[in-house]
């Protein structure tokens, strides 16, 4: 191991030992926001704090072994224990290396999940709320809460478009694939001749900005119009101008909200999702330019680019970035994405592994 890593392992290791005195402290809980962000900290270096003890465990081992090399009766037995180390060092050295791998800084952020119909006319939004029903329910195994934020329902069910929040420990790095073009291959409850018709929906998976310190709107640059709701919701909604529409005018951006009663909630949340589009775009253009050097093997994340094909006749769903097939597209479509997003998550690793190894 590089005596760099292992300075920075002994670091971490007085750090951990720092987090436990301030923890166990009389006033530790005297500021909440303070203790939130140390338990956090003692959640993330633990792990690695651990393997480092385990790693400084097996070189003393091994050189206690390598001392009883020149005795005869236990050369042996020496010898077999520090082949045993050398295969543990190297499983330890590995997991440390995946341990401290850079932090996506918006992995535990909340998220807004954006689906829009795209080619295929009716089924392509009846596949939009199969998808929304996909995350939704996976949102529940995960424990997360999900509050719809806009939805523009599709004339026999569907949506034309759906945007909503997601949050939850953790969202944004589960879902943070999703972005891009998923395509469904079955045959459409209104097919009389039974034959099978391709269609697609856009996922956009955007980060919760933090409107503070993330992105800064100047007010002179945003339109805000009001207009009735229309839709479902009673007579209520419809006499009220409650829903809000925005509009960015450097970036022509523009979000709708029509979703609750309140023209101050609707503000509120378009706001939340304006700013959160506009961090969105300013950090594609940064991985553009990463990207024009390095591609990952997820893929860029472009909303055009077709990511995933659910083809029902078959039962099998296909990830065409990392060339995965799974034959349960019933189980996943109901929320068991697990397997799916792990080796989406395992394969982002192992990419980002290799990108070190080049850059050292």
């Amino acid at each position: 191991m590089k005596p760099s890593m292992i300075t920075k392992l002994a670091n971490l290791s007085e750090r951990l030992e720092e987090i436990n005195r301030l923890m166990s402290s009389e006033n530790a809980t005297s500021n909440m926001d303070n203790y939130r962000k140390i338990t956090q900290e003692h959640a993330e270096i633990t792990p690695i704090v651990e393997q480092y003890r385990a790693f400084e465990q097996v070189e003393a081992d091994m050189n206690e072994a390598q001392k009883m090399l020149s005795d005869p009766d236990m050369k042996e037995f020496a010898q077999e224990e520090i082949e045993q180390c050398k295969a543990k060092t190297e499983e330890i050295e590995k997991n440390l290396q995946t341990l401290l791998l850079p932090k996506d800084p918006n992995d535990d952020r909340n998220l807004f999940l954006e689906i829009r119909a795209g080619t295929g006319g009716d089924e392509s939004g009846l596949f939009a709320g199969d998808l929304f029903r996909m995350y939704s329910r996976y949102a529940e195994r995960q424990r997360w809460k999900v509050e719809v934020v806009s939805a523009n329902e599709s004339e026999i069910g569907g949506y034309k478009e759906i945007i909503a929040k997601i949050e939850g420990y953790g969202a944004y790095s589960k879902l943070k694939f999703e972005s891009g073009v998923h395509r469904v291959q079955r045959v459409p409850d209104t097919e009389t001749q039974g034959r099978i018709h391709t269609s697609a929906c856009t996922v956009a998976i955007l980060a919760e900005a933090d409107e503070v310190s993330d992105v800064v709107i100047n007010p002179a640059e945003i339109r805000i119009d009001t207009y009735r709701a229309s839709g479902a919701g009673g007579q209520h909604i419809n006499k009220t101008d409650s829903a809000v529409r925005i509009t960015h005018l450097p970036t022509g951006i523009v979000v709708e909200c029509q979703d609750d009663r309140s023209q101050h909630k609707n503000k509120a949340q378009a706001m939340s999702v304006l700013v959160a589009r506009i961090k969105d775009a300013e950090v594609r253009a940064q991985q553009s330019k990463i990207a024009s050097e390095r591609k990952s093997l997820i893929g860029s994340g472009d909303r055009s680019e077709r990511i995933r094909t659910y083809n029902y006749p078959q039962g099998r769903i296909t990830d065409h970035r990392i060339n995965l097939t799974l034959y349960k597209i019933d189980a996943i479509t109901e929320g068991d994405m697990d397997e799916l997003i792990g080796a989406l998550s395992a394969e982002h690793q192992a990419d980002l592994l290799a990108s070190l190894s080049d850059d050292n």
